[in-house]
């Protein structure tokens, strides 16, 4: 499955399973993306509740454009199966599982969609937060070719904790090793990559600069604790005006006849080749779908 859609994924926002009045509230934020979660924002005594809550409210259906994910506990655990085959049951866009360490956990998570009867179309995402997944991370994009696999979503607070390293936003000195291998693996695999969440509810200095840096990097969006943070990375991760006007400038400049057979153009005092045409068209198709959403 390709991650090659130019869907936005600026907001990822995570919504706790066992609150019922969050999952409809989702229903309404501008998020381009509802995670609901039955994992690490809910305890266990809450496990089977929030299960049940969740494929409630995502067979119910009413989240509009939004992108809906639901985040499993992982196979290991208790719950992790039947949460899968509930989850496949409601039928969100994708399935979010944790904890994952190499392309053998694609394959048995894949596995285990089929056998609960998940369409072709329902995409995995995984966890990336454990020491091991880095140092496997070319093996696990590369299960992308053999299984539903869409999307590396970073586990910082995970990280943190398995690293014994001090999380300092927005430098984050602990997780560039970890962020620029899986973002590089993404990019080599076709693979969506979504930046970690920023613990500071109300920092929003903080979270606007750890958002500029996640961008920089080449995320295509930032997970999210709160409703307040989706204002600021929907703005940070989606293409300015001017980025916009430069890629359609790109792309009339190559659709010129006067320009057929030229690899190298000079467009608005740029040095522009072949290989800008394909960020251009990706950046106006993001544009579009972002504008479409909010029509």
């Amino acid at each position: 499955m390709s991650a090659s859609n130019h869907r936005p994924r600026r907001s990822c926002l995570y919504m706790p399973g066992a609150n019922a009045r969050a999952l409809e509230k989702a229903k309404s934020l501008p998020a381009d993306v509802v995670i609901l979660d039955l994992e690490d924002a809910v305890a266990p005594e809450a496990k089977l509740q929030a299960r049940a809550l969740v494929c409630d409210a995502v067979q119910e259906g009413g989240y509009g454009p939004r992108e809906v994910v639901i985040r499993i506990n992982g196979l290991d655990t208790e719950w992790g199966l039947d949460d899968l085959k509930a989850a496949v049951a409601a039928g969100p866009d994708a399935i979010l599982a944790p904890k994952v360490i190499d392309g053998g956990d694609i394959d048995r998570l894949d596995d285990a969609l089929s056998r609960a009867g998940a369409p072709d179309k329902m995409g995995l995402w995984v966890m990336i937060e454990m020491p091991k997944a880095i140092l496997n991370i070319q093996d696990i994009a590369e299960a992308v070719g053999r299984t539903r696999l869409t999307a590396f979503v970073m586990g910082t607070n995970d990280l943190a904790k398995e690293l014994r390293g001090v999380n300092d936003p927005p430098v984050r000195t602990a997780f560039q090793t970890s962020l620029g291998l899986s973002v590089l693996a993404a990019r080599a695999y076709d693979l969506l990559a979504i930046d970690g969440v920023f613990n500071g509810i109300g920092d929003e200095d903080g979270l606007r600069a750890e958002c500029e840096q996640g961008r920089l990097m080449g995320f295509d969006g930032k997970t999210l604790i709160h409703p307040s943070q989706l204002e600021t990375a929907n703005h940070i991760f989606a293409p300015t005006p001017a980025d916009v006007e430069q890629a359609q400038a790109v792309i009339e400049a190559f659709a010129d006849p006067a320009n057929a057979g030229k690899g190298v153009l000079k467009v608005n005092g740029k040095m522009t080749e072949l290989l800008h045409l394909e960020e251009a068209q990706r950046t106006v198709a993001v544009a579009e779908a972002i504008a479409a959403m909010a029509g």
